[in-house]
């Protein structure tokens, strides 16, 4: 997506907190205000620490010379308002939100009560010299028989980004299961279109250098010269030209090409479940959705168009176990997984605690 895109998605997103927020505190309330905001804490953080070392590159094209690539240490920028109950096998470990928590249990379905709860986060980092940002916000009402929720996610990491809202009938089976149904809204980039499919030659190779051309750069094959957009000198020879200005060139006109695109909506089916049972010595929480059916609209980009026509099926889900066989042995797992438009990203965590005295 391009930034003005990224933008307005998150603009809509605080809009519609705002809209909700004073929808909760009509006439200035007093105690709706405090009802809104209980419990909720707001937080920004900045951590750093060292990256990887320095490396030592060496050459001896032109005798012995060495260089030293340098890594800038990593940092994270974070700011965040939550208000969600924690489980009860969540620790509050530390005093403060320093903005490095992570808990799989934000990603489920249901929270641990019913009602109105909230998260926007957004964490800008740097990391092994790398830029990425993160941001993931969300409204969420359950109840008995009914769940709303909205979501904006952007994970730099992995390379995904979308809003999604879904709306769904809620059927509880005693008081640790229950299954939902209804329908899902998603907006994201189109997710399966590649632009240098245009450019593929019948053999299966790219016919890059034609590309180049007509991006603005300038081949001149017999003195090997090749100049950029601007005229600048670019390399000297194929063997630069191929290796460090091409790749660079078809990055840059992938983003190009798809930040000119429209972003495009998914309307689908989407069915779910969530179970959680909890004991001192024993939990089991986990939670699942399926999106078996989209609706095609017949747009050009839909990702309908890249999956040969046919529906396809997303799906998410998470697991936490924790189990204590006595007072001093215990083990866990935790994680999370996450299939959209046939992109992966996941989470998980597994071992064991022993206290020896």
């Amino acid at each position: 997506m391009t930034k003005s895109k990224d933008i307005s998605a998150v603009v809509y997103i605080f809009l519609i907190v705002i809209v909700f927020l004073l929808g909760t505190t009509t006439a200035c309330s007093q105690d709706k205000i405090k009802k809104t905001f209980k419990f909720a804490t707001f937080y920004g953080a900045v951590n750093g620490g060292t990256s990887i070392s320095n490396v030592d590159v060496y050459s001896v094209t032109n005798g012995l010379t060495t260089t030293t690539i340098e890594t800038p240490f990593d940092y994270s920028v974070s700011f965040g308002l939550r208000k969600i109950a924690r489980f009860g096998y969540e620790n509050r470990a530390n005093t403060f939100y320093d903005g490095t928590e992570t808990s799989f249990s934000d990603a489920a379905t249901i929270g641990k009560v019913k009602g109105f709860e909230y998260l926007f986060e957004l964490d800008y980092r740097r990391q092994q010299g790398d830029n990425y940002l993160d941001q993931n916000h969300f409204l969420r009402y359950v109840a008995d028989n009914y769940i709303v929720k909205m979501e904006y996610l952007e994970d730099g990491f992995a390379d995904i980004q979308y809003y999604e809202s879904s709306q769904r009938y809620r059927q509880k089976i005693g008081n640790k299961l229950s299954f939902n149904i209804g329908a899902v809204q998603r907006v994201s980039e189109p997710y399966g279109y590649d632009p240098l499919d245009e450019w593929l030659l019948s053999n299966g190779s790219l016919h890059y250098t034609y590309l180049a051309l007509e991006e603005g750069y300038n081949v001149d094959v017999f003195n090997e010269v090749y100049t950029d957009p601007s005229g600048k000198v670019v390399a000297t020879n194929t063997e630069v030209w191929e290796a460090l200005i091409i790749p660079e060139v078809l990055s840059n006109y992938t983003e190009k090409k798809k930040s000119e695109l429209p972003v495009q909506w998914d309307h689908g089916l989407v069915l779910g479940f969530d179970f959680y049972h909890y004991k001192k010595n024993f939990w089991f929480h986990s939670w699942g959705n399926l999106i078996p059916y989209h609706y095609n609209a017949g747009d050009a980009y839909t990702y309908h168009n890249f999956n040969e026509g046919n529906q396809w099926n997303d799906y998410s889900g998470g697991v936490i176990l924790g189990y204590k066989f006595n007072k001093h042995l215990g083990c866990f797992v935790e994680g999370k997984y996450n299939k959209y438009w046939n992109r992966e990203w996941h989470d998980f965590k597994i071992g064991v605690n022993y206290v020896i005295f």
